[in-house]
Order: structure tokens, then C-alpha cells, then sequence
């Protein structure tokens, strides 16, 4: 019993000092406070540079001050001779650079400290970096000091001094003035192993953000690819629109919803699972260009790829079709990688994909010949395409037409090959219920898919305006739903409607963000670039 008792207290170890340690940060909060000191009455401070930009303006001024000012020769000489030389250059340079100073004002988070007497360093980290300060007793005074000497990593202040370079070269913030502005409760993760733990990173990604720099540079990419796409859309004429997220009848894609209930109506109603109907009554409305990037909702499952919830760009345009998709496609992502990255060249797991190459256009019915040797051409009905398949160990439902049989070989075989960037056209009719007939086959249809990295990257139609073909496509999913097809898609009555309006021929084209910025930040799983991704609560 004593040896357990003894154990017990061993484990119980950590927990107890990580509970004194933060005991000791509230104290040191309510002396603060009883001193007058609350950083937490502070509502703003005067930010003015950030890091990073304080080290370039350092940079630019010190080339200018001291353009044409060589290093001192010190080769042969004594150590202590050429130490005093050394030091003599460092002073002078100082000089030069202390008379003209960059002054700044900077705040973030301090992420180290060491404390040295009279002068300590302490490293400052913002949106942008992280910048050194040199903080002495004689500059900030000796209460400011003192105070600074009890802070913690982790607590934010605001800086002001002037930037200067060290004898070892680094360039850093010689502090005149110290404010604390926020003071950590908590403990960071210990600074050499950092964080490390990826449930820990997804279910706090502050502190992943704060601990990992990387992470930031990943998500303040994130915003740049979407504001790029923005951009490029805005330079073709393309309107920005919003449409419902809970609705009647979730339509425009093969996916379960999820399903909630609207009290103040007494309705049952559904996430959206897609932006697309909605969209297209926009085009019936008249708005020729429309686009939304926003969030859709599927009740399915998790993987490296796949969040139930996800960030989807649909965009619709009158008067053209998948040929005209492909283009503005293949344009907009070569232009987001390359605004972006500064490159078209893409590198993903050490794969290189070049976008700025125009983008392979094969068929589905030759990829699967080019890469599996069987023709659908060849295949007349159902009952053959199920033999075959049978032959090549390819699992169908009962269902299952030539059409879908095709698109589970190309499912099985084909998509692992396409690395590079390819448009997969011409999609067969059963797995396309929103997608124009092809005029010369109307088992197939003007449907297009963009692979890269073995990965869909991007779906698009020449969208289907014939009401009268719209509703028996729709009949023919909710028999496939009748079946037990959970993702068949049910009749929208409303959007029947606006279809019975007329809409003109129109091409359209859905691609996930999410799938996009993992290509394009070389991020193994979606959960890498979705800030809060979800995950399974702590208490099931």
C-alpha cells in the first residue's frame, strides 16, 4: 500500500507543479493590480511597425548610411587586436546609425527572456515574426524593470524604442518604454519540443498558431489564395452573391445532408450540401455572372481529404459552356498559384505539378482505355459493363447502369495517374442529373472534372436548362433514393420553376478552397488548413 501511495504521488507530480505555476501567475497578476498595474484595464496601444517591417526598414537605412563602408581586415592579427579593431568598427557604425534612428512601436507576444542584471533580451512575436529587444534598467527605469524581470513567456506587451543591430549581428529593438498589455495565465508548451501533438494543434489552434510558425504562414496563405480568386473573378466580370445555408431541399450535389428544425416555424430543414440551385436561379433572374464562395455542410465522413463541413467556390456564367469553363478554370488557377506563390510550378509531398503548362483534356471513356485497356465503346448494354467489371474485381450495386460502371473503373484505376494537371470530360449521363446531353451522344454529357495530384480538384457543366429533361432526371433520382441511395437528389418544385422561366445556356464550375490550399501550402490533411476543424468531443 505505501509503494502504491508512494506511485501515486509521483504521477500526481506534474499536475501538482504545473497548478503551483499557474497559482504564481495570478499572483503575480494581483500584485499587478494592487499596484495600479492591470494590464488589462488597457484598452488599445499605438502599434505602429510590426516586426517584420522594423527589420526591413533597418535594413534599407543601414545601406543607405553606410553605403561604401567596408569590413575591417583582421586577417593575421592577434585575437585581442582584432577584437579591439572589431569592436571600434562596431561603435562607429553604431554611432552612425544611433544619430538617425528608426524609432517603432511594436507589441505581440514574448515568446523568450533572458535576464542578465542590469540588461536583459527578450524576443517579441507578431503577425509578421519575431524581432529581439534589449531591455535595460537605465532606459525603461527601475520599477519598469523590476516588473519586467517577474513577467512570463507568454505575456503580451506593447515595445517602444529604436531598432539598432548587435555586435552579433542581429537586428533588434533597443526598448525605451515597456507596457504590459495582457498577462498569460496559462503555460506554452515547452519551447524545444514545441507542439507537436496534432489532436492538441486542431483542438487549440491558437496555441498551434502561437508555437508554430508555419501554421500561420499556412492560413495567412489560406486568405490570400481566396482573396485572389476574388480578384481574378472581379477582372472577368463576376458578381459576389450569398444564398441560403438552411433549406427545404438540399440539392446540387450527391451527398447526405445534415438535417435540423426551425422552432419559430415548426419546419424540419437541411444544410446545404451545395450552392449551385440557388446560383442558377440567379441566372434565370438575369445576374449573367454570379459566384459564392461559402460553406457547405455533408453528413459523411472524416479523412485526410474529406470535412463535413468545407469551404466550396461555385461560379455560374450565361452564354457559354464546359469549353469555356475549362479556360476560365485552367486561367484562374494558373493566375491564383501564381499570385500566390510567385510560381506556377507546384510542389506537393515532393511532387512537382506545373500549372503553368496547359492543362491535359482527355475523356472519360479514353482515360479508361489509356489506362485500364477496356473500351466502353465496345460495351452495348448493362449486362455486358457488369461482366466486365466482375472480370476486373470492380464492386457495383444492383442498380448500377453502363454509365456508372464506367465511372467506378475510372474511380478505381484511373485517378491515381493523374498527377499533372487533367480535365476529365465528357461524363456518362447516370452519375450527371444536373449536366447538358451531349448533342452527339446523349448517353454522356458536357461534364468536366479537373484532377491534379491523383485528386479532384474541380467539377463543372454545361449546366442543363431543359426543364422538361431537369424533371425526369429528377424522377429518376428520387427512384435511386426510393433504393436507398441516401446522396440521390430529391425534385426542387421551385427551381422547376425558374427553370420553366427559361435560363439561358450556361457553363458552371465547383472546386473546394480547402483541397486547393493544401495543394498550394504542400499541407497533408484538410485539417491543416482548416483553422478549427471537426473533431470528436473530449467527453465521448
Amino acid at each position: 500500500m505505501a509503494e502504491q501511495n508512494q506511485q501515486n504521488q509521483k504521477n500526481q507530480q506534474p499536475e501538482q507543479d504545473l497548478n503551483q505555476l499557474l497559482k504564481v501567475r495570478r499572483e503575480k497578476l494581483a500584485t499587478l493590480q494592487e499596484a495600479g498595474k492591470d494590464p488589462f484595464v488597457i484598452t488599445k496601444y499605438d502599434q505602429t511597425h510590426h516586426t517584420a517591417d522594423a527589420k526591413e526598414l533597418y535594413i534599407a537605412h543601414e545601406a543607405e548610411l553606410l553605403a561604401g563602408r567596408t569590413e575591417p581586415n583582421v586577417d593575421g592579427l592577434e585575437e585581442a587586436e582584432a577584437r579591439e579593431i572589431l569592436n571600434a568598427d562596431y561603435n562607429e557604425r553604431r554611432a552612425i546609425m544611433d544619430a538617425s534612428p528608426i524609432e517603432v512601436s511594436i507589441a505581440g507576444r514574448m515568446m523568450s527572456k533572458r535576464v542578465m542584471g542590469k540588461a536583459s533580451f527578450c524576443n517579441i512575436q507578431d503577425l509578421k515574426g519575431k524581432i529581439q529587444v534589449y531591455v535595460a534598467r537605465d532606459a525603461v527605469g527601475e520599477e519598469t524593470y523590476a516588473d519586467f524581470k517577474k513577467s512570463d513567456i507568454g505575456d503580451i506587451y506593447g515595445v517602444k524604442g529604436y531598432v539598432f543591430r548587435t555586435k552579433a549581428g542581429e537586428i533588434s529593438v533597443h526598448a525605451v518604454e515597456m507596457t504590459m498589455l495582457s498577462k498569460s495565465l496559462q503555460i506554452l508548451p515547452e519551447k524545444f519540443h514545441g507542439l507537436t501533438n496534432t489532436d492538441i494543434r486542431y483542438r487549440q489552434r491558437y496555441t498551434d498558431l502561437i508555437m508554430n510558425e508555419e501554421v500561420k504562414d499556412t492560413f495567412i496563405k489560406r486568405s490570400q489564395i481566396i482573396s485572389t480568386i476574388r480578384k481574378y473573378l472581379a477582372g472577368e466580370g463576376f458578381m459576389e452573391v450569398e444564398t441560403p445555408m438552411l433549406v427545404a431541399n438540399a440539392g446540387g450535389a450527391a451527398a447526405r445532408p445534415f438535417e435540423t428544425h426551425f422552432n419559430a416555424l415548426d419546419e424540419d430543414l437541411k444544410l446545404r450540401i451545395s450552392l449551385e440551385l440557388y446560383l442558377k436561379r440567379l441566372i434565370v433572374g438575369g445576374l449573367e455572372r454570379v459566384y459564392e464562395i461559402g460553406r457547405v455542410f455533408r453528413n459523411e465522413g472524416l479523412d485526410t481529404r474529406h470535412n463535413p463541413e468545407f469551404t466550396l467556390m461555385e461560379l455560374y456564367q450565361a452564354y457559354t459552356d464546359y469549353n469555356g469553363m475549362m479556360d476560365l478554370t485552367e486561367n484562374m488557377f494558373r493566375y491564383v498559384a501564381q499570385e500566390v506563390l510567385g510560381t506556377t510550378k507546384i510542389v506537393y509531398n515532393g511532387i512537382e505539378m506545373d500549372w503553368g503548362k496547359p492543362f491535359e483534356r482527355i475523356t472519360m471513356i479514353d482515360a479508361v482505355k489509356k489506362y485500364v485497356g477496356v473500351d466502353f465503346n465496345e460495351i452495348a448494354s448493362d449486362d455486358e459493363a457488369k461482366a466486365i467489371a466482375k472480370e476486373k474485381h470492380v464492386e457495383f450495386e444492383k442498380h448500377h447502369k453502363k454509365g456508372d460502371i464506367l465511372n467506378l473503373f475510372f474511380e478505381e484505376f484511373v485517378e491515381e495517374h493523374l498527377i499533372q494537371p487533367t480535365f476529365v470530360m465528357d461524363h456518362p449521363i447516370e452519375i450527371s442529373p444536373l449536366t447538358k446531353k451531349k448533342p452527339e451522344d446523349p448517353n454522356y454529357v458536357e461534364r468536366f472534372e479537373l484532377f491534379m495530384n491523383g485528386w479532384e480538384m474541380c467539377n463543372a457543366y454545361s449546366e442543363l436548362n431543359d426543364p422538361i429533361d431537369q424533371r425526369e432526371r429528377f424522377k429518376a433520382q428520387e427512384a435511386l433514393l426510393a433504393l436507398g441511395d441516401e446522396e440521390a437528389n430529391t425534385t426542387d418544385e421551385d427551381f422547376m420553376y425558374a427553370l420553366e422561366l427559361g435560363m439561358p445556356p450556361t457553363g458552371g464550375i465547383g472546386y473546394g478552397i480547402d483541397r486547393l490550399c493544401m495543394l498550394l501550402t504542400d499541407s497533408y490533411a484538410i485539417r491543416d488548413v482548416l483553422l478549427f476543424p471537426t473533431m470528436k468531443s473530449l467527453d465521448k
